[in-house]
């Protein structure tokens, strides 16, 4: 299992940053780079607990679909999605998120496990893990940045 945990400090409210980061609209938006689009489920708006999205986005060349659901939700700091559906064994993704001093604190632990055995083992070790976090980083920057306009 590989494990992703990133940080991001945002000065903005939590309640901003909590709904941009669930925001079907706004992940899109950033996500331009590999045409994320939501086709199935949530297509708009906020998701919510117990609801699912299925995303078609181009990786590595080819488009592939990922269904999600919202296992868990605390509002606003706190909600899990993970993976219906999709190119991986196991993918869950945990979305936290602390205020602190006027400023929220936004902590992404992403945990997933690729299929084919020592040949997924091998594309993880050298193209997904990293293309995962530069995904992550990106859409972070972009949630961080309209966050911060926001207040």
């Amino acid at each position: 299992m590989t494990t992703i945990r990133l940080i991001t400090k945002i000065r903005a409210p939590i309640q901003i940053v909590f709904d941009l980061s669930r925001n079907i609209e706004v992940h899109q938006l950033s996500t331009f780079q590999s045409k994320e689009k939501a086709i199935a489920g949530r297509t708009s708006g906020l998701i919510k607990w117990n609801e699912t999205v299925t995303w078609r986005g181009k990786h590595f060349g080819v488009y592939l679909k990922h269904k999600s659901k919202i296992t868990e939700m605390e509002l606003p700091s706190y909600f899990v999605d993970e993976m219906e559906q999709g190119h991986f064994k196991s993918f869950r993704h945990e979305h936290s998120f602390v205020a602190q001093n006027g400023t929220t604190v936004m902590i992404d632990f992403l945990q997933y496990e690729t299929p084919y055995g020592i040949f997924g083992k091998l594309f993880d070790k050298i193209l997904l893990k990293k293309h995962l976090t530069d995904f992550l980083l990106k859409r972070n920057e972009f949630v961080k940045n309209l966050a911060e306009a926001q207040k």
